[in-house]
């Protein structure tokens, strides 16, 4: 008899999670080995578990399912993750693709799409929809910004002024001034409304 593909599933909302698990355990070739709801849990699950592939949803409380799929793979460098989520934003793809992410998959696809994927990265192969590539692609040729620009726009968006930046960060008002200029550059704006704007457009910033 054919070995069934052990998955861990992970969400935060109970009844997409309950949805998945039932849809999946229909599948003769699949077996679900582990559920979370969290990705503090998703770890532990994957580590006690040991799947063969992973689906994690890309936001849940605590660490997101990036960050799970990163810790997992310090742990098990050969785990086969894949995203599964509603957000589509160039950031997001992007940092699950660093992260060692090998597939990224919206919840509204077909099911034959989601065992196509799971298949995918069982095999060691990426599964990236044609629409999700493109945003990979185009986020690629784009300069990232660094952690203390990530921190200075942070602050921006939340309204603080360059001398309360650099207060907070431990430089000068001009210094602010200066990363926010190099901010502007990347994200191709002029004011400090749009740098917000561009970076929750992008999903670098998430909104409250």
């Amino acid at each position: 008899m054919k070995k069934r593909i052990r998955l861990l599933l992970a969400d935060d909302h109970a009844i997409v999670l309950a949805g998945l698990t039932t849809l999946l355990s229909l599948e003769p070739e699949i077996e679900i080995s582990a559920t979370a709801e969290s990705g503090e849990e998703a770890v532990t699950r994957y580590r006690e578990a040991r799947p063969d592939v992973a689906l994690l949803d890309l936001r849940m409380p605590g660490i997101d399912g990036v960050e799970a799929a990163a810790r997992i793979l310090r742990e098990f460098p050969d785990a086969r993750i894949l995203i599964l989520t509603t957000f589509e934003s160039e950031e997001d793809i992007h940092r699950a693709l660093q992260a060692g992410v090998r597939g990224y998959l919206l919840k509204e696809s077909k099911r034959p799409d989601l065992l196509a994927a799971i298949h995918a990265v069982l095999a060691g192969n990426r599964w990236l929809p044609q629409p999700i590539a493109r945003l990979a692609a185009e986020r690629a040729k784009q300069p990232g910004l660094s952690a203390r620009q990530l921190e200075v726009l942070d602050l921006v968006s939340k309204g603080l002024t360059n001398k309360e930046i650099g207060a907070i960060l431990g430089f000068s008002a001009e210094g602010a001034k200066q990363h926010l200029h190099q901010i502007y550059q990347k994200l191709g704006v002029s004011t400090r409304a749009e740098a917000t704007a561009e970076a929750l457009k992008r999903g670098i910033l998430r909104p409250d």
